[in-house]
C-alpha cells in the first residue's frame, strides 16, 4: 500500500514563500516521475511542476521563475519550493508519484490528500 502525504500548506500574504514537502511511503519499488499539481475553486486541477527520476523538470508558464521542485529519491521525497506568492496561486495543491511497487510489476499514479494554500492580498 502506497500513501502520499503532503505538508506545508497554510494561508499567507502575496509575496511570500511557502514550502510544500511530500512524502510517499509503502512498499515502493522504485519512482518515477513525482510532481505538483493544484486545483482552484471552479477550475480544473492543472499541472504545476514535476520532476523524473533523471531529474528533469517541467513548470507551468504561470510558476516558472517562481516555484522550484526538487526530490530526494532516496528517501521518497519531492518539494516545491513557492516564492512571489499571489492569489491567483490560491489551490489546494496534490502530489503525485508514478510508483512501481515491490509486489507488482505494474506502474500506477498515485496521489496525495492536499494541501491548501490561500494567498491574500
Amino acid at each position: 500500500q502506497v500513501q502520499l502525504v503532503e505538508s506545508g500548506g497554510g494561508l499567507l500574504q502575496a509575496g511570500g514563500s511557502l514550502r510544500l514537502s511530500c512524502l510517499a511511503s509503502g512498499s515502493i519499488f522504485s519512482i518515477d516521475t513525482m510532481g505538483w499539481y493544484r486545483q482552484a475553486p471552479g477550475k480544473q486541477r492543472e499541472l504545476v511542476a514535476t520532476i523524473t527520476s533523471g531529474g528533469s523538470i517541467e513548470y507551468a508558464d504561470s510558476v516558472k521563475g517562481r516555484f522550484t521542485i526538487s526530490r530526494n529519491s532516496a528517501k521518497n521525497t519531492v518539494n516545491l519550493q513557492m516564492t512571489n506568492l499571489a492569489p491567483e496561486d490560491t489551490a489546494v495543491y496534490y502530489c503525485s508519484a508514478n510508483i512501481k511497487l515491490r509486489s507488482y510489476s505494474e506502474r500506477r499514479t498515485y496521489w496525495g490528500q492536499g494541501t491548501q494554500v490561500t494567498v491574500s492580498s
